[in-house]
């Protein structure tokens, strides 16, 4: 092997550790909040990829106002877009199931990450979402943004209390 085939070789060796470990999902320092197991390869534990709040907080955040089926008033939400809390994991597959603390279970065509911008909030009226009323994360839509959205499909799709998203 010649001296710049092997200088090449080690470059190459550099720029793959130092680039990434850029990509690597950190290992969580605060408490789990959400799991993502399933089609995923950036896993930081063994139950998969787990997120405190710090982490989502990381992520490009979003915000909307939207009304809801279950309030009044048109709400505040704040948080990263679901796509790419699905893109911190390595996340691919058709369809998401998203489980909730108090057990309700939806299903989200993958698909509606890309589509819409669904986000994973974990802030309502610029307040943390407290357990007992819907935190601490919820999977909203923007409601306002599209007709087809404020419909049962939808608003069924959100889910409040998020614990856990399996890809399939």
């Amino acid at each position: 092997m010649t001296i710049a085939k092997r200088t090449l070789i080690a470059a190459a060796c550099v720029w793959m550790a130092a680039h990434s470990s850029a990509y690597a999902l950190e290992p969580i320092k605060g408490k789990a909040i959400l799991t993502i197991t399933g089609k995923v390869t950036e896993k930081n534990s063994a139950n998969g990829a787990e997120f405190d709040l710090a982490m989502l907080e990381k992520l490009p955040q979003q915000t909307f106002s939207t009304k809801t089926p279950w309030d009044k008033n048109p709400i505040k939400f704040k948080g990263p877009l679901l796509r790419d809390v699905l893109a911190a994991a390595k996340a691919s597959g058709t369809t998401l199931k998203a489980a909730a603390l108090n057990d309700y279970q939806t299903t989200i065509p993958f698909d509606d990450a890309k589509a819409f911008d669904v986000i994973v909030a974990y802030q309502m009226n610029d307040q943390p979402i407290p357990v007992r009323t819907k935190g601490p994360l919820f999977i909203v839509y923007p409601f306002d943004t599209k007709a087809e959205l404020r419909s049962t499909v939808y608003y069924e799709r959100s889910a409040w209390q998020l614990k856990s998203i399996t890809v399939e």
